[in-house]
């Protein structure tokens, strides 16, 4: 059954697809099987992500900016990541409604997907499906994040050039003007630039630019009216100059080389996590210990290591009878 859905997917069905990623943000039991069937055949596609504070425009960006990629004969995938229902666990306000145009749009896959607790915009489970996007054959990708501020930085380390959306007189300037947020945008784009103060937000992005005397890439401020269309050819051969730039000095391998490291590195401290937990959850491990640290005989950091140390060597022991 695996095999089929395997097949289906780099076929680039739809329902296999669809049916794919639920897999992943289940996190069913199968889905490492299917992510690592489907690996061989992903790196192709380009990720383009897509953040700014909410209210900025981001989905209706998304949505005209996937139409240019159309009307160029790119097939697009579009994962639109929304703030997590408390109840099912889903995406809460599911941007495919926002996107009706390219529903019925076979070169289109569309899915909203929930953070699923993470502060950093995107879960686990987002960059999973991007996999299997790219698997498929879609050739660009782009992902909207739920727009959460400053803390939404998990998007640099999936996409290959990160759109960063401001709007006239949100406040949004006094975010970029701090650490973290401006610091991950390869092209801001100031939307709804019909607007009054669209001209003056365009100057202090570009004053604060300047302030950096000698930059490998001058990220590109586009003035988008993302409501009429207007800006978003500008805005694809921005996307596209960047591209040709991280290309062409080998940045761009070098970019997708350390995110599969970092992959791993996260894959790793996730079942270290989960093994810990499940040390934690047998009767009676670690209470003794525990309970010293309450009474203050033992501190934390002692406690700590010495768990650490007695799962690590039954952890060997394990390996090692194998």
């Amino acid at each position: 059954m695996l095999v089929n859905l395997v097949e289906e997917v780099l076929a680039g069905h739809r329902r296999a697809i669809a049916k794919a990623i639920t897999l992943v943000e289940n996190g069913a039991e199968s889905k490492e099987s299917l992510l690592g069937q489907l690996y061989a055949y992903t790196g192709k596609a380009y990720v383009i992500g897509v953040t700014g504070s909410p209210g900025a425009g981001k989905s209706s960006l998304v949505d005209q900016f996937t139409g240019e990629l159309r009307k160029r004969g790119l097939t697009v995938g579009v994962i639109a990541v929304d703030p997590t229902s408390p109840f099912s666990g889903g995406a809460l306000l599911g941007d495919r409604i926002r996107m009706q145009s390219h529903v019925l749009d076979d070169g289109v896959f569309i899915r909203s997907m929930g953070t699923r607790g993470s502060l950093g915009g995107l879960s686990r489970a987002t960059k999973e499906a991007i996999k299997i996007l790219d698997a498929a054959g879609k050739d660009i990708i782009l992902v909207e994040t739920v727009g959460v501020g400053q803390s939404e930085l998990d998007i640099m380390n999936a996409a290959d050039t990160t759109i960063v959306v401001l709007t006239p007189g949100a406040g949004d300037i006094i975010q970029t003007l701090k650490a973290g947020i401006m610091e991950i945008a390869d092209i801001f784009v100031v939307n709804k630039a019909d607007l009054e103060g669209a001209q003056r937000t365009i100057t202090e992005v570009e004053s604060m630019l300047d302030l950096d005397n000698d930059p490998e890439w001058r990220p590109p401020v586009v003035p988008v009216i993302s409501l009429y269309g207007k800006g978003i050819r500008e805005l694809y051969d921005a996307v596209q100059s960047h591209r040709k730039y991280l290309e062409e000095s080998g940045k761009l391998r070098e970019l997708r080389e350390n995110r599969m490291r970092s992959e791993v590195i996260e894959i790793v401290l996730e079942e270290l996590k989960k093994l810990i937990t499940e040390r934690f959850k047998v009767a009676g491990e670690f209470e003794d210990l525990l309970s010293q640290v309450v009474e203050r005989k033992v501190d934390p950091y002692a406690a700590s290591r010495k768990i650490l140390r007695e799962i690590t060597q039954r952890t060997s022991s394990l390996t090692g009878s194998v």
